[in-house]
C-alpha cells in the first residue's frame, strides 16, 4: 500500500496517529499541500475583505484562485496536484493508495474523475477528518464517496449552513 501525506503540520500529524495504527509510517508529499493563498495565507474573511477590498469583491462575485494577491493560483495548483496524484498512482498501479490531504488536493482530485477544471469554485463538501474514496474500476476512475464523516463523534460534525 502507497501511504502519503501532505507535509503540513496538521495534515502530516494526522497521518502519522493513522500510520501508527496501520503499522505503516506515510511519506511526506509537498505536492499534496494545500493551495497557497498569498498574501490571504492566515488571514480569517474579515481581514480579507477589509485589506483586499477589490480581490475580495471579484472573489465574491465568481471565486477563483488567479484573483488572490500572490497566490498559487488555479493552473498551477491543479498542474501541482494533477502531477502528485498521477505519480502516486502510477507507482501503485495495483494496491491501495491511502492519502492525507487538504480539503482542495482532495477537489482537485475529484474534478479529474468527473473531467471538469476546479477553478476556485469547488462544489464538493470536503471536512477536516472526513473521508473521501475514489476507486479504480476496469481501467477508470470512479468517485465510491466524497465527505464520509460517519467515524467521526457527533460532536466534530460541521452541519451545513444556510444556503
Amino acid at each position: 500500500m502507497g501511504f502519503y501525506a501532505s507535509d503540513l503540520k496538521r495534515a502530516l500529524e494526522t497521518a502519522q496517529v493513522i500510520g501508527r495504527v496501520i503499522g505503516i509510517e506515510p511519506e511526506p508529499a509537498h505536492a499534496l499541500r494545500e493551495i497557497f493563498l498569498g498574501e490571504w495565507e492566515g488571514l480569517r474573511t474579515e481581514e480579507i475583505a477589509a485589506r483586499f477590498p477589490e480581490a475580495w469583491a471579484a472573489w465574491v462575485e465568481e471565486p477563483d484562485w488567479d484573483v488572490v494577491p500572490g497566490g498559487e493560483g488555479a493552473a498551477l495548483f491543479d498542474a501541482r496536484v494533477g502531477a502528485a496524484l498521477d505519480e502516486i498512482v502510477k507507482r501503485h498501479q495495483h494496491g491501495d493508495i491511502l492519502l492525507v490531504t487538504h480539503g482542495g488536493v482532495i477537489q482537485i482530485a475529484l474534478h479529474r474523475v468527473v473531467g471538469r477544471p476546479s477553478g476556485g469554485l469547488w462544489p464538493f463538501r470536503i471536512q477536516n477528518a472526513s473521508i473521501s474514496l475514489i476507486e479504480q474500476r476496469n481501467g477508470r476512475m470512479v468517485i465510491g464517496g466524497v465527505n464520509d464523516v460517519a467515524h467521526l463523534e457527533p460532536a466534530l460534525v460541521i452541519e451545513p449552513g444556510p444556503s
